[in-house]
């Protein structure tokens, strides 16, 4: 199964305690684990791969991108908008959610995929 985010990007400025995130919640409703690979693609730059999440079955796992590291150590760069592919060896379904923190006043958007 390949799922599609088009539209990513986190937030380069905080507001107080509150951090600008993204989050990608996977539900497994199966009873087998499910083996996630994501890749980063860019307008400008090549794209990013080695990313991993296994998500135990009968579970539900939130990936915080802001927190998520590549088998090499990368992370998801900061202030620069990208897409993403979630590949699984299992049937999942998908929510990505962003909290942007760069005014007071917050915004959240969410979509399931």
């Amino acid at each position: 199964m390949t799922k599609y985010i088009p539209d990513c990007y986190w937030p380069e400025v905080d507001h107080g305690s509150y951090v600008s995130h993204e989050a990608v919640c996977v539900l497994n409703t199966n009873t087998a684990s499910a083996t996630l690979h994501l890749t980063l693609f860019f307008e400008d730059r090549p794209k990013i791969e080695g990313f991993s999440v296994v998500v135990p079955g009968e579970r539900t796992m939130h990936i915080r991108m802001d927190k998520l590291k590549g088998d090499d150590g990368t992370v998801v760069p900061r202030g620069v908008p990208y897409a993403l592919m979630i590949e699984s060896d299992q049937e999942v379904t998908l929510q990505y959610t962003r909290v942007d923190t760069t005014q007071p006043e917050l915004a959240i958007t969410t979509t399931i995929v």
